[in-house]
């Protein structure tokens, strides 16, 4: 068990390496090498950053939902976008619905679901932002990041600075992320999910708490018991919009604010149990 759970958490690290490496590059580029004009560009383009996140999120690959949250620490990108990616990350979802040769109009409808429910949530969340700032502008804070992890960060040494961030948050991810692939594996993905989610009634509710559980095992344990009848729609993209990889224990490490950190994980559960209690409600089939 315990040589199975060291090799999933080596596996889930090397996926994310080079998520984190180049998301740590662009943020050390943008704080050294550019000028308060060009940052302002980018802070404009951000209106359309839910847009872009949500349809990123689409791709099965958690490392998005990991550099996004690191992006917005920095402020890099709005909190709506944030939400957008963390709503639609698909993490091991569509693998299995493709290994396992589910319909493809099944595939496409839970893709395009969690996509516009991601960029829906993304563009109100933005819009209720800006209008209670009022055009108040929101400056770079990379250099605070850099602060919070002690990396001491040089402007003649860009690719030297990524490489402590991406090293010191990589420790961080493997050692969580051991700790849960081992109580994952003595208790059992199907057995984990299937306990909580045999009352139908609770399925949203219950199905967006595993979804919170940041690894890969809860979208792999809420797909299979959809392929396999146990689960209903409605639970599964409450799950699944719920559950963003390691995106949101990124979020707690390299996010100083605890009280906007609980506020967005808030958020992301009640968006995706709502969601999912709207579908079962209307019959919606996948």
């Amino acid at each position: 068990m315990i040589l199975d759970a060291a090799l999933d958490t080596f596996k889930d690290g090397i996926k994310l390496l080079p998520f984190l490496f180049l998301t740590y590059l662009v943020m050390e580029y943008i704080e050294h090498k550019t000028n308060d004009k060009t940052r302002q560009i980018m802070k404009k383009s951000g209106k359309w950053g839910s847009v872009f996140g949500g349809l990123l999120g689409i791709i099965p690959q958690c490392g998005f939902s990991a550099a996004a949250s690191n992006l917005y620490a920095g402020r890099i990108i709005t909190l709506g976008t944030l939400l957008a990616v963390f709503l639609s990350t698909s993490d091991e979802m569509l693998p299995i619905l493709i290994s396992e040769q589910a319909p493809a109009r099944t595939i496409i409808k839970i893709l395009i679901t969690k996509a516009v429910i991601g960029i829906f949530a993304g563009i109100l969340t933005d819009f209720f932002i800006r209008r209670k700032k009022k055009g108040a502008k929101e400056e770079l804070q990379i250099e605070h990041m850099c602060d919070h992890q002690h990396c001491h960060c040089s402007e003649n040494k860009i690719i030297k600075s990524a490489l402590n961030h991406t090293c010191q948050i990589l420790i961080f991810i493997v050692i969580i992320t051991f700790v849960l692939n081992l109580l994952i594996g003595s208790i059992g993905e199907e057995r984990l999910a299937s306990a909580v989610l045999g009352k139908s009634v609770f399925g949203p509710l219950v199905a967006g708490l595993v979804g919170l559980i940041p690894n890969c095992a809860s979208s792999v344990a809420l797909t299979q018991l959809y392929l396999k009848g146990l689960l209903r729609g409605g639970s599964l993209i409450a799950g699944l919009l719920v559950g963003s990889g390691v995106g949101l224990l990124i979020l707690y490490k390299v996010n100083d604010n605890l009280k906007e950190n609980i506020w967005i994980t808030f958020a992301l559960y009640a968006v995706g149990v709502l969601s999912g209690i709207l579908i079962e409600a209307a019959g919606i089939l996948f």
